[in-house]
């Protein structure tokens, strides 16, 4: 009788990149969402091992990477030969670590299966989003122990021509024995230096000198840095990207749920803003729910010849409820659809049904009723509309509709209520200009952020979607920076960046002295450079 083999793991040594999870690649994500174990570095940024790990299944076990190379290999091979899928993530590219090189060549005497899956380099990428592009001649080093580092292969590198350049991560703490390396190697000290802390992180920040002064230049730096030198430093002031665009640094309070937020928080990270979601108001079944129950039944039985959606609220209620009574999108049967801007309607598309109706204006309540026909006993065999709305919604565009000679069924589908205060570090942050901005979506954000957290401080930089949310805002002593053309979510982004441009423009139109008494309002007067 023969007896059956024990089924062997396999390893998988994974190169997370530097820092920016949008820098994972497709291969490392897959392999980490099939790990039954993940050995990580300590190095790895917060950020990027929360998206990493998100992508890994409930079981999953993690552990961080501890001891000599031939120690984290043991532990490795332990679970791959008990059968389990084992990655080891490692921060940047894993080849350019000695030490991670030294736990594959471990794993590799054994009969084990493994493959290592590149990560973008953590020197080259750090660089590249600083502005400085990599001359002909390019060396990148990784450097685990700046006591090993080979100073003269360092010096001889930068000194095969005007065009070379090097990209150097080390600790921040070293900074001082590499200066004295580079000089005891014959580099010459007017050589341009940039260090770049945080790499492709929300609060990257570079800062130019030379080889004699970059230590005294970059006091405060923590972590693994990044040292650019020689060809690439000098286009920096054009070609830095990352810590340029419009919104970088700011922190932007964003007053809707996580759920909510997603497309307004994907946008101002897109611009280099770090958002903050407080959610202000919590959505809950209406308190009667007799109305809602007849009204989807008139939309089975064809009672309405429109359903008018004024929310992405709006649009789950209804199908909450079509969900509950076993029925899909088949049964809108002739039901037209009018929706009141961009965010609704994907929301409705989203269920496999194309609205008839947006505005081509001003996605409000006006907007709307400008595109909204009025009712033709003749073109239309049914008049009654449809209008699923929150228990604290305007009048305006039922009174519209009326005015139009529909008959308008007004359904409480939701019901708005304040959420609980965020915790006391938003709070005194919301009311001591600790946000840079604020961008409220609706009357009732305005409403219920002033009441469960207080008025954002003057300071503050306050964006309002439409007119009525510009005018509750005026409404509770605030003052309104900003207000897009449409009503949007990411036009309404869109013109924050805008401001911000304008900001910056007009302080480094203005001399030193007067910058830094500037009674500009917005963060760009605080941190201009």
């Amino acid at each position: 009788m023969t007896r059956a083999r024990k089924s062997v793991g396999r390893i998988t040594v994974v190169g997370a990149g530097p820092g920016d999870p949008g820098l994972l690649t497709r291969r490392a994500v897959e392999a980490v969402a099939a790990a039954d174990h993940v050995v990580y570095d300590r190095s790895v940024p917060e950020v990027l091992l929360t998206a990493v790990l998100a992508e890994a299944g409930e079981q999953l076990e993690r552990s961080p990477a501890e001891g000599a190379p031939g120690d984290i290999a043991k532990v490795l091979l332990s679970a791959a030969r008990s059968g389990l899928s084992a990655v080891r993530l490692v921060a940047g590219d894993p080849y350019g670590h000695d030490s991670v090189v030294k736990e594959i060549q471990a794993i590799s005497r054994t009969n084990v299966p493994f493959e290592v899956v590149p990560g973008v380099s953590h020197a080259s990428a750090v660089s590249s989003y600083a502005g400085m592009p990599p001359g002909p001649v390019r060396t990148e080093v990784d450097a685990d122990d700046v006591v090993n580092l080979d100073f003269d292969a360092v010096a001889a590198a930068l000194g095969k021509g005007p065009q070379s350049s090097l990209a150097l991560t080390v600790d921040a703490g070293s900074l001082a024995q590499v200066r004295d390396g580079l000089l005891a190697a014959g580099v010459d000290g007017a050589m341009p230096v940039a260090v770049t802390g945080d790499g492709t992180g929300e609060t990257q920040y570079t800062t130019s000198s030379t080889v004699d002064s970059f230590v005294e230049a970059a006091l405060g730096f923590g972590g693994p840095v990044v040292l650019t030198l020689g060809s690439g430093v000098p286009q920096r002031d054009k070609l830095g990207w990352w810590e340029n665009r419009p919104l970088y640094g700011w922190k932007v309070l964003v007053p809707r749920t996580k759920e909510q937020a997603g497309a307004m928080s994907a946008r101002l990270r897109v611009y280099g803003a770090i958002p903050c979601e407080v959610p202000t108001i919590a959505v809950e079944p209406p308190r009667t729910p007799a109305q809602m129950e007849r009204a989807i039944k008139g939309l089975v039985d064809g009672r309405y010849a429109w359903i008018v959606f004024t929310s992405t609220n709006a649009v789950r209620a209804v199908w909450e409820k079509f969900a509950e009574h076993g029925l899909d999108a088949r049964h809108f049967g002739g039901v037209k659809i009018a929706c009141i801007g961009d965010a609704t309607a994907e929301a409705v598309r989203a269920f496999g049904i194309q609205p008839e109706l947006v505005p081509s204006g001003e996605q409000s309540s006006d907007g709307l009723l400008a595109d909204f026909a009025p009712y033709d006993d003749i073109l239309d065999p049914v008049g009654r509309v449809l209008l699923p709305r929150a228990d604290i919604a305007t009048e305006t565009l039922a009174a519209g509709l009326t005015e139009r000679g529909w008959e308008v069924d007004d359904v409480t589908a939701y019901r708005t209520v304040r959420a609980a205060p965020p915790p006391a570090e938003i709070r005194d942050a919301i009311k001591s200009g600790g946000f840079d901005a604020v961008l409220f979506t609706s009357s009732s954000t305005v409403r219920n952020l002033v009441g469960i957290a207080g008025k954002p401080h003057t300071r503050t930089v306050v964006a309002c979607i439409g007119p009525k949310t510009a005018e509750t805002a005026v409404e509770f002593g605030l003052r309104v920076d900003v207000q897009p053309e449409h009503a949007s979510i990411l036009d309404e982004v869109e013109a924050l960046a805008a401001y911000a441009v304008e900001l910056k423009e007009k302080l480094a139109q203005m001399p030193p002295k007067q910058r830094r008494g500037s009674k500009v309002q917005g963060p760009t007067a605080l941190r201009f450079r």
